[in-house]
């Protein structure tokens, strides 16, 4: 290969955690948010949880200059939360929402409310084409029991589809945002192998923030340190991740995140840290591939078995979920035939004085109503649990045979695969794909 341009990509990511009348110094924050970026002029900026739409509004004026391009997608009852700033013309956007998103009932965690969503924007840098996705997953609010994993596996499962099926003809793909989810979680994993994107933290040539690359830190202001337990300093959730093709190689030349407070302010930007890596991008002339060594089809080979174990455990996970859905949904049918069941006998009581004339009611009115009242209340609250238990179970369903398909179809791509050799234990690990052919495909 021959290397004809570099070009230098300055991308930043934050978690900026704007709830409106809840998220503590809102406003002050997104002042010192567009200071930031202004003073920095990232080239491209990727932001979760603004979920207002006048802050984003706030955020354009404040980077009218700097950042001229802007996107804000819209998903669900408060929005996904997404936004993106470039300096580099926006020809294009697209936003997936997940089809699975935690439960109505739990509005004190409010992830159902968000619409979760991955968004993308197609930028062009010079001639190369950019396919610049932002996403945020579910939150996970206990570790032992952690009840959302499987619409948490699903949705990294959903985004994994959706950036492969998307960036066929992109030269370079980058993602970024707060997947919730630790560097070794399954999501991750199964994200960073079926896309071939690769962490910008464990790839940088240069790093300096918070040690481990850690983004929910213990001594953030904003944080209840007991909500991370059992990780006393904290745990990295937010990602830049990226990737080449073969007009250009792409490395991460440095990596940094912000350390708590913001010098000269008594709180942090948010109560997460923001990211901020510097990209380096060498288009070249692609040459054709010779034959494959025995190394090589060893290494893929390898990756593929290990492939095929990822999705496996994706299918158990998610089998569990469904499990728990069709319990949910049989307890909803049962409360149901209850609610009818009293409501029915409310009406055979009502009807008491028309059948038999002359006789008194044999309850006071008040009562009456009021239970009638109750009845109806727990049938139709029972009818949406089994509407909302019954979409979750076809969802979770329909990923379950997505990953079925899939892993019959490695398996498939595996027996073309020689014996494997001992040399596969020269192969890289699992996160270091850049060297390894294999491509996973449908």
């Amino acid at each position: 290969m021959a290397d004809h341009d570099t070009i230098r990509l300055r991308v930043f990511s934050l978690n900026c955690w704007g709830i409106r009348y809840l998220s503590k110094h809102r406003l002050e924050r997104y002042a010192m948010i567009g200071e930031l970026l202004s003073r920095e002029q990232h080239d491209i900026v990727l932001l979760q949880e603004v979920w207002s739409e006048n802050d984003f509004l706030g955020l354009k004026r404040k980077l009218s200059s700097s950042h001229p391009h802007s996107h804000y997608f819209k998903s669900g009852v408060i929005g996904s939360g997404l936004a993106t700033f470039s300096r580099h013309r926006i020809h294009d956007a697209f936003l997936y929402r997940y089809s699975l998103n935690g439960y109505p009932y739990m509005a004190h965690h409010g992830d159902w409310f968000g619409g979760k969503a991955v968004g993308v924007v197609i930028l062009k840098i010079g001639r190369l084409t950019a396919h610049v996705y932002v996403t945020h997953l579910h939150a996970e609010y206990c570790r032992d029991k952690d009840s959302y994993l499987p619409h948490r596996v699903v949705q990294a499962w959903e985004l994994q589809h959706f950036i492969r099926h998307t960036s066929s003809g992109a030269d370079l793909v980058i993602l970024g945002g707060d997947l919730n989810m630790h560097p070794q979680d399954l999501g991750t994993r199964l994200l960073r192998t079926y896309t071939g994107l690769l962490d910008g933290y464990t790839e940088t040539a240069k790093f300096d923030g918070c040690e481990g690359g850690i983004t929910l830190i213990a001594d953030n202001p904003f944080i209840n340190p007991k909500e991370l337990c059992p990780f006393e300093n904290g745990v990295r959730i937010d990602y830049i991740l990226y990737k080449g093709s073969g007009r250009v190689s792409l490395r991460c030349v440095s990596l940094a995140t912000t350390k708590g407070s913001v010098p000269g302010h008594p709180f942090p930007y948010s109560d997460h840290e923001a990211l901020s890596a510097e990209l380096e991008l060498h288009t070249t002339t692609q040459q054709a591939g010779g034959d494959q060594t025995r190394e090589e089809l060893d290494c893929a080979s390898a990756k593929l078995a290990e492939l095929v174990d990822m999705v496996t455990e994706a299918r158990t996970e998610v089998k569990v979920g469904l499990h728990c859905a069709e319990r949910m949904r049989y307890t909803a049918a049962r409360t149901g035939v209850m609610g009818l069941a009293l409501l029915l006998l409310e009406l055979a009581i009502g009807a008491v004085p028309w059948l038999a004339l002359g006789a008194d009611q044999p309850f006071p009115r008040t009562s009456f109503y009021l239970l009638g009242a109750l009845c109806f209340a727990i049938l139709l609250i029972a009818f949406l649990f089994y509407v909302f238990y019954t979409m979750e179970l076809k969802s979770l369903q329909g990923a379950e045979d997505q990953m079925r398909l899939a892993v019959g179809s490695l398996q498939e791509r595996l027996k073309g695969f020689p014996q494997t050799h001992p040399l596969n234990s020269l192969c890289r690990p699992l996160d270091e794909q850049d060297t390894c052919p294999l491509t996973p495909e449908e």
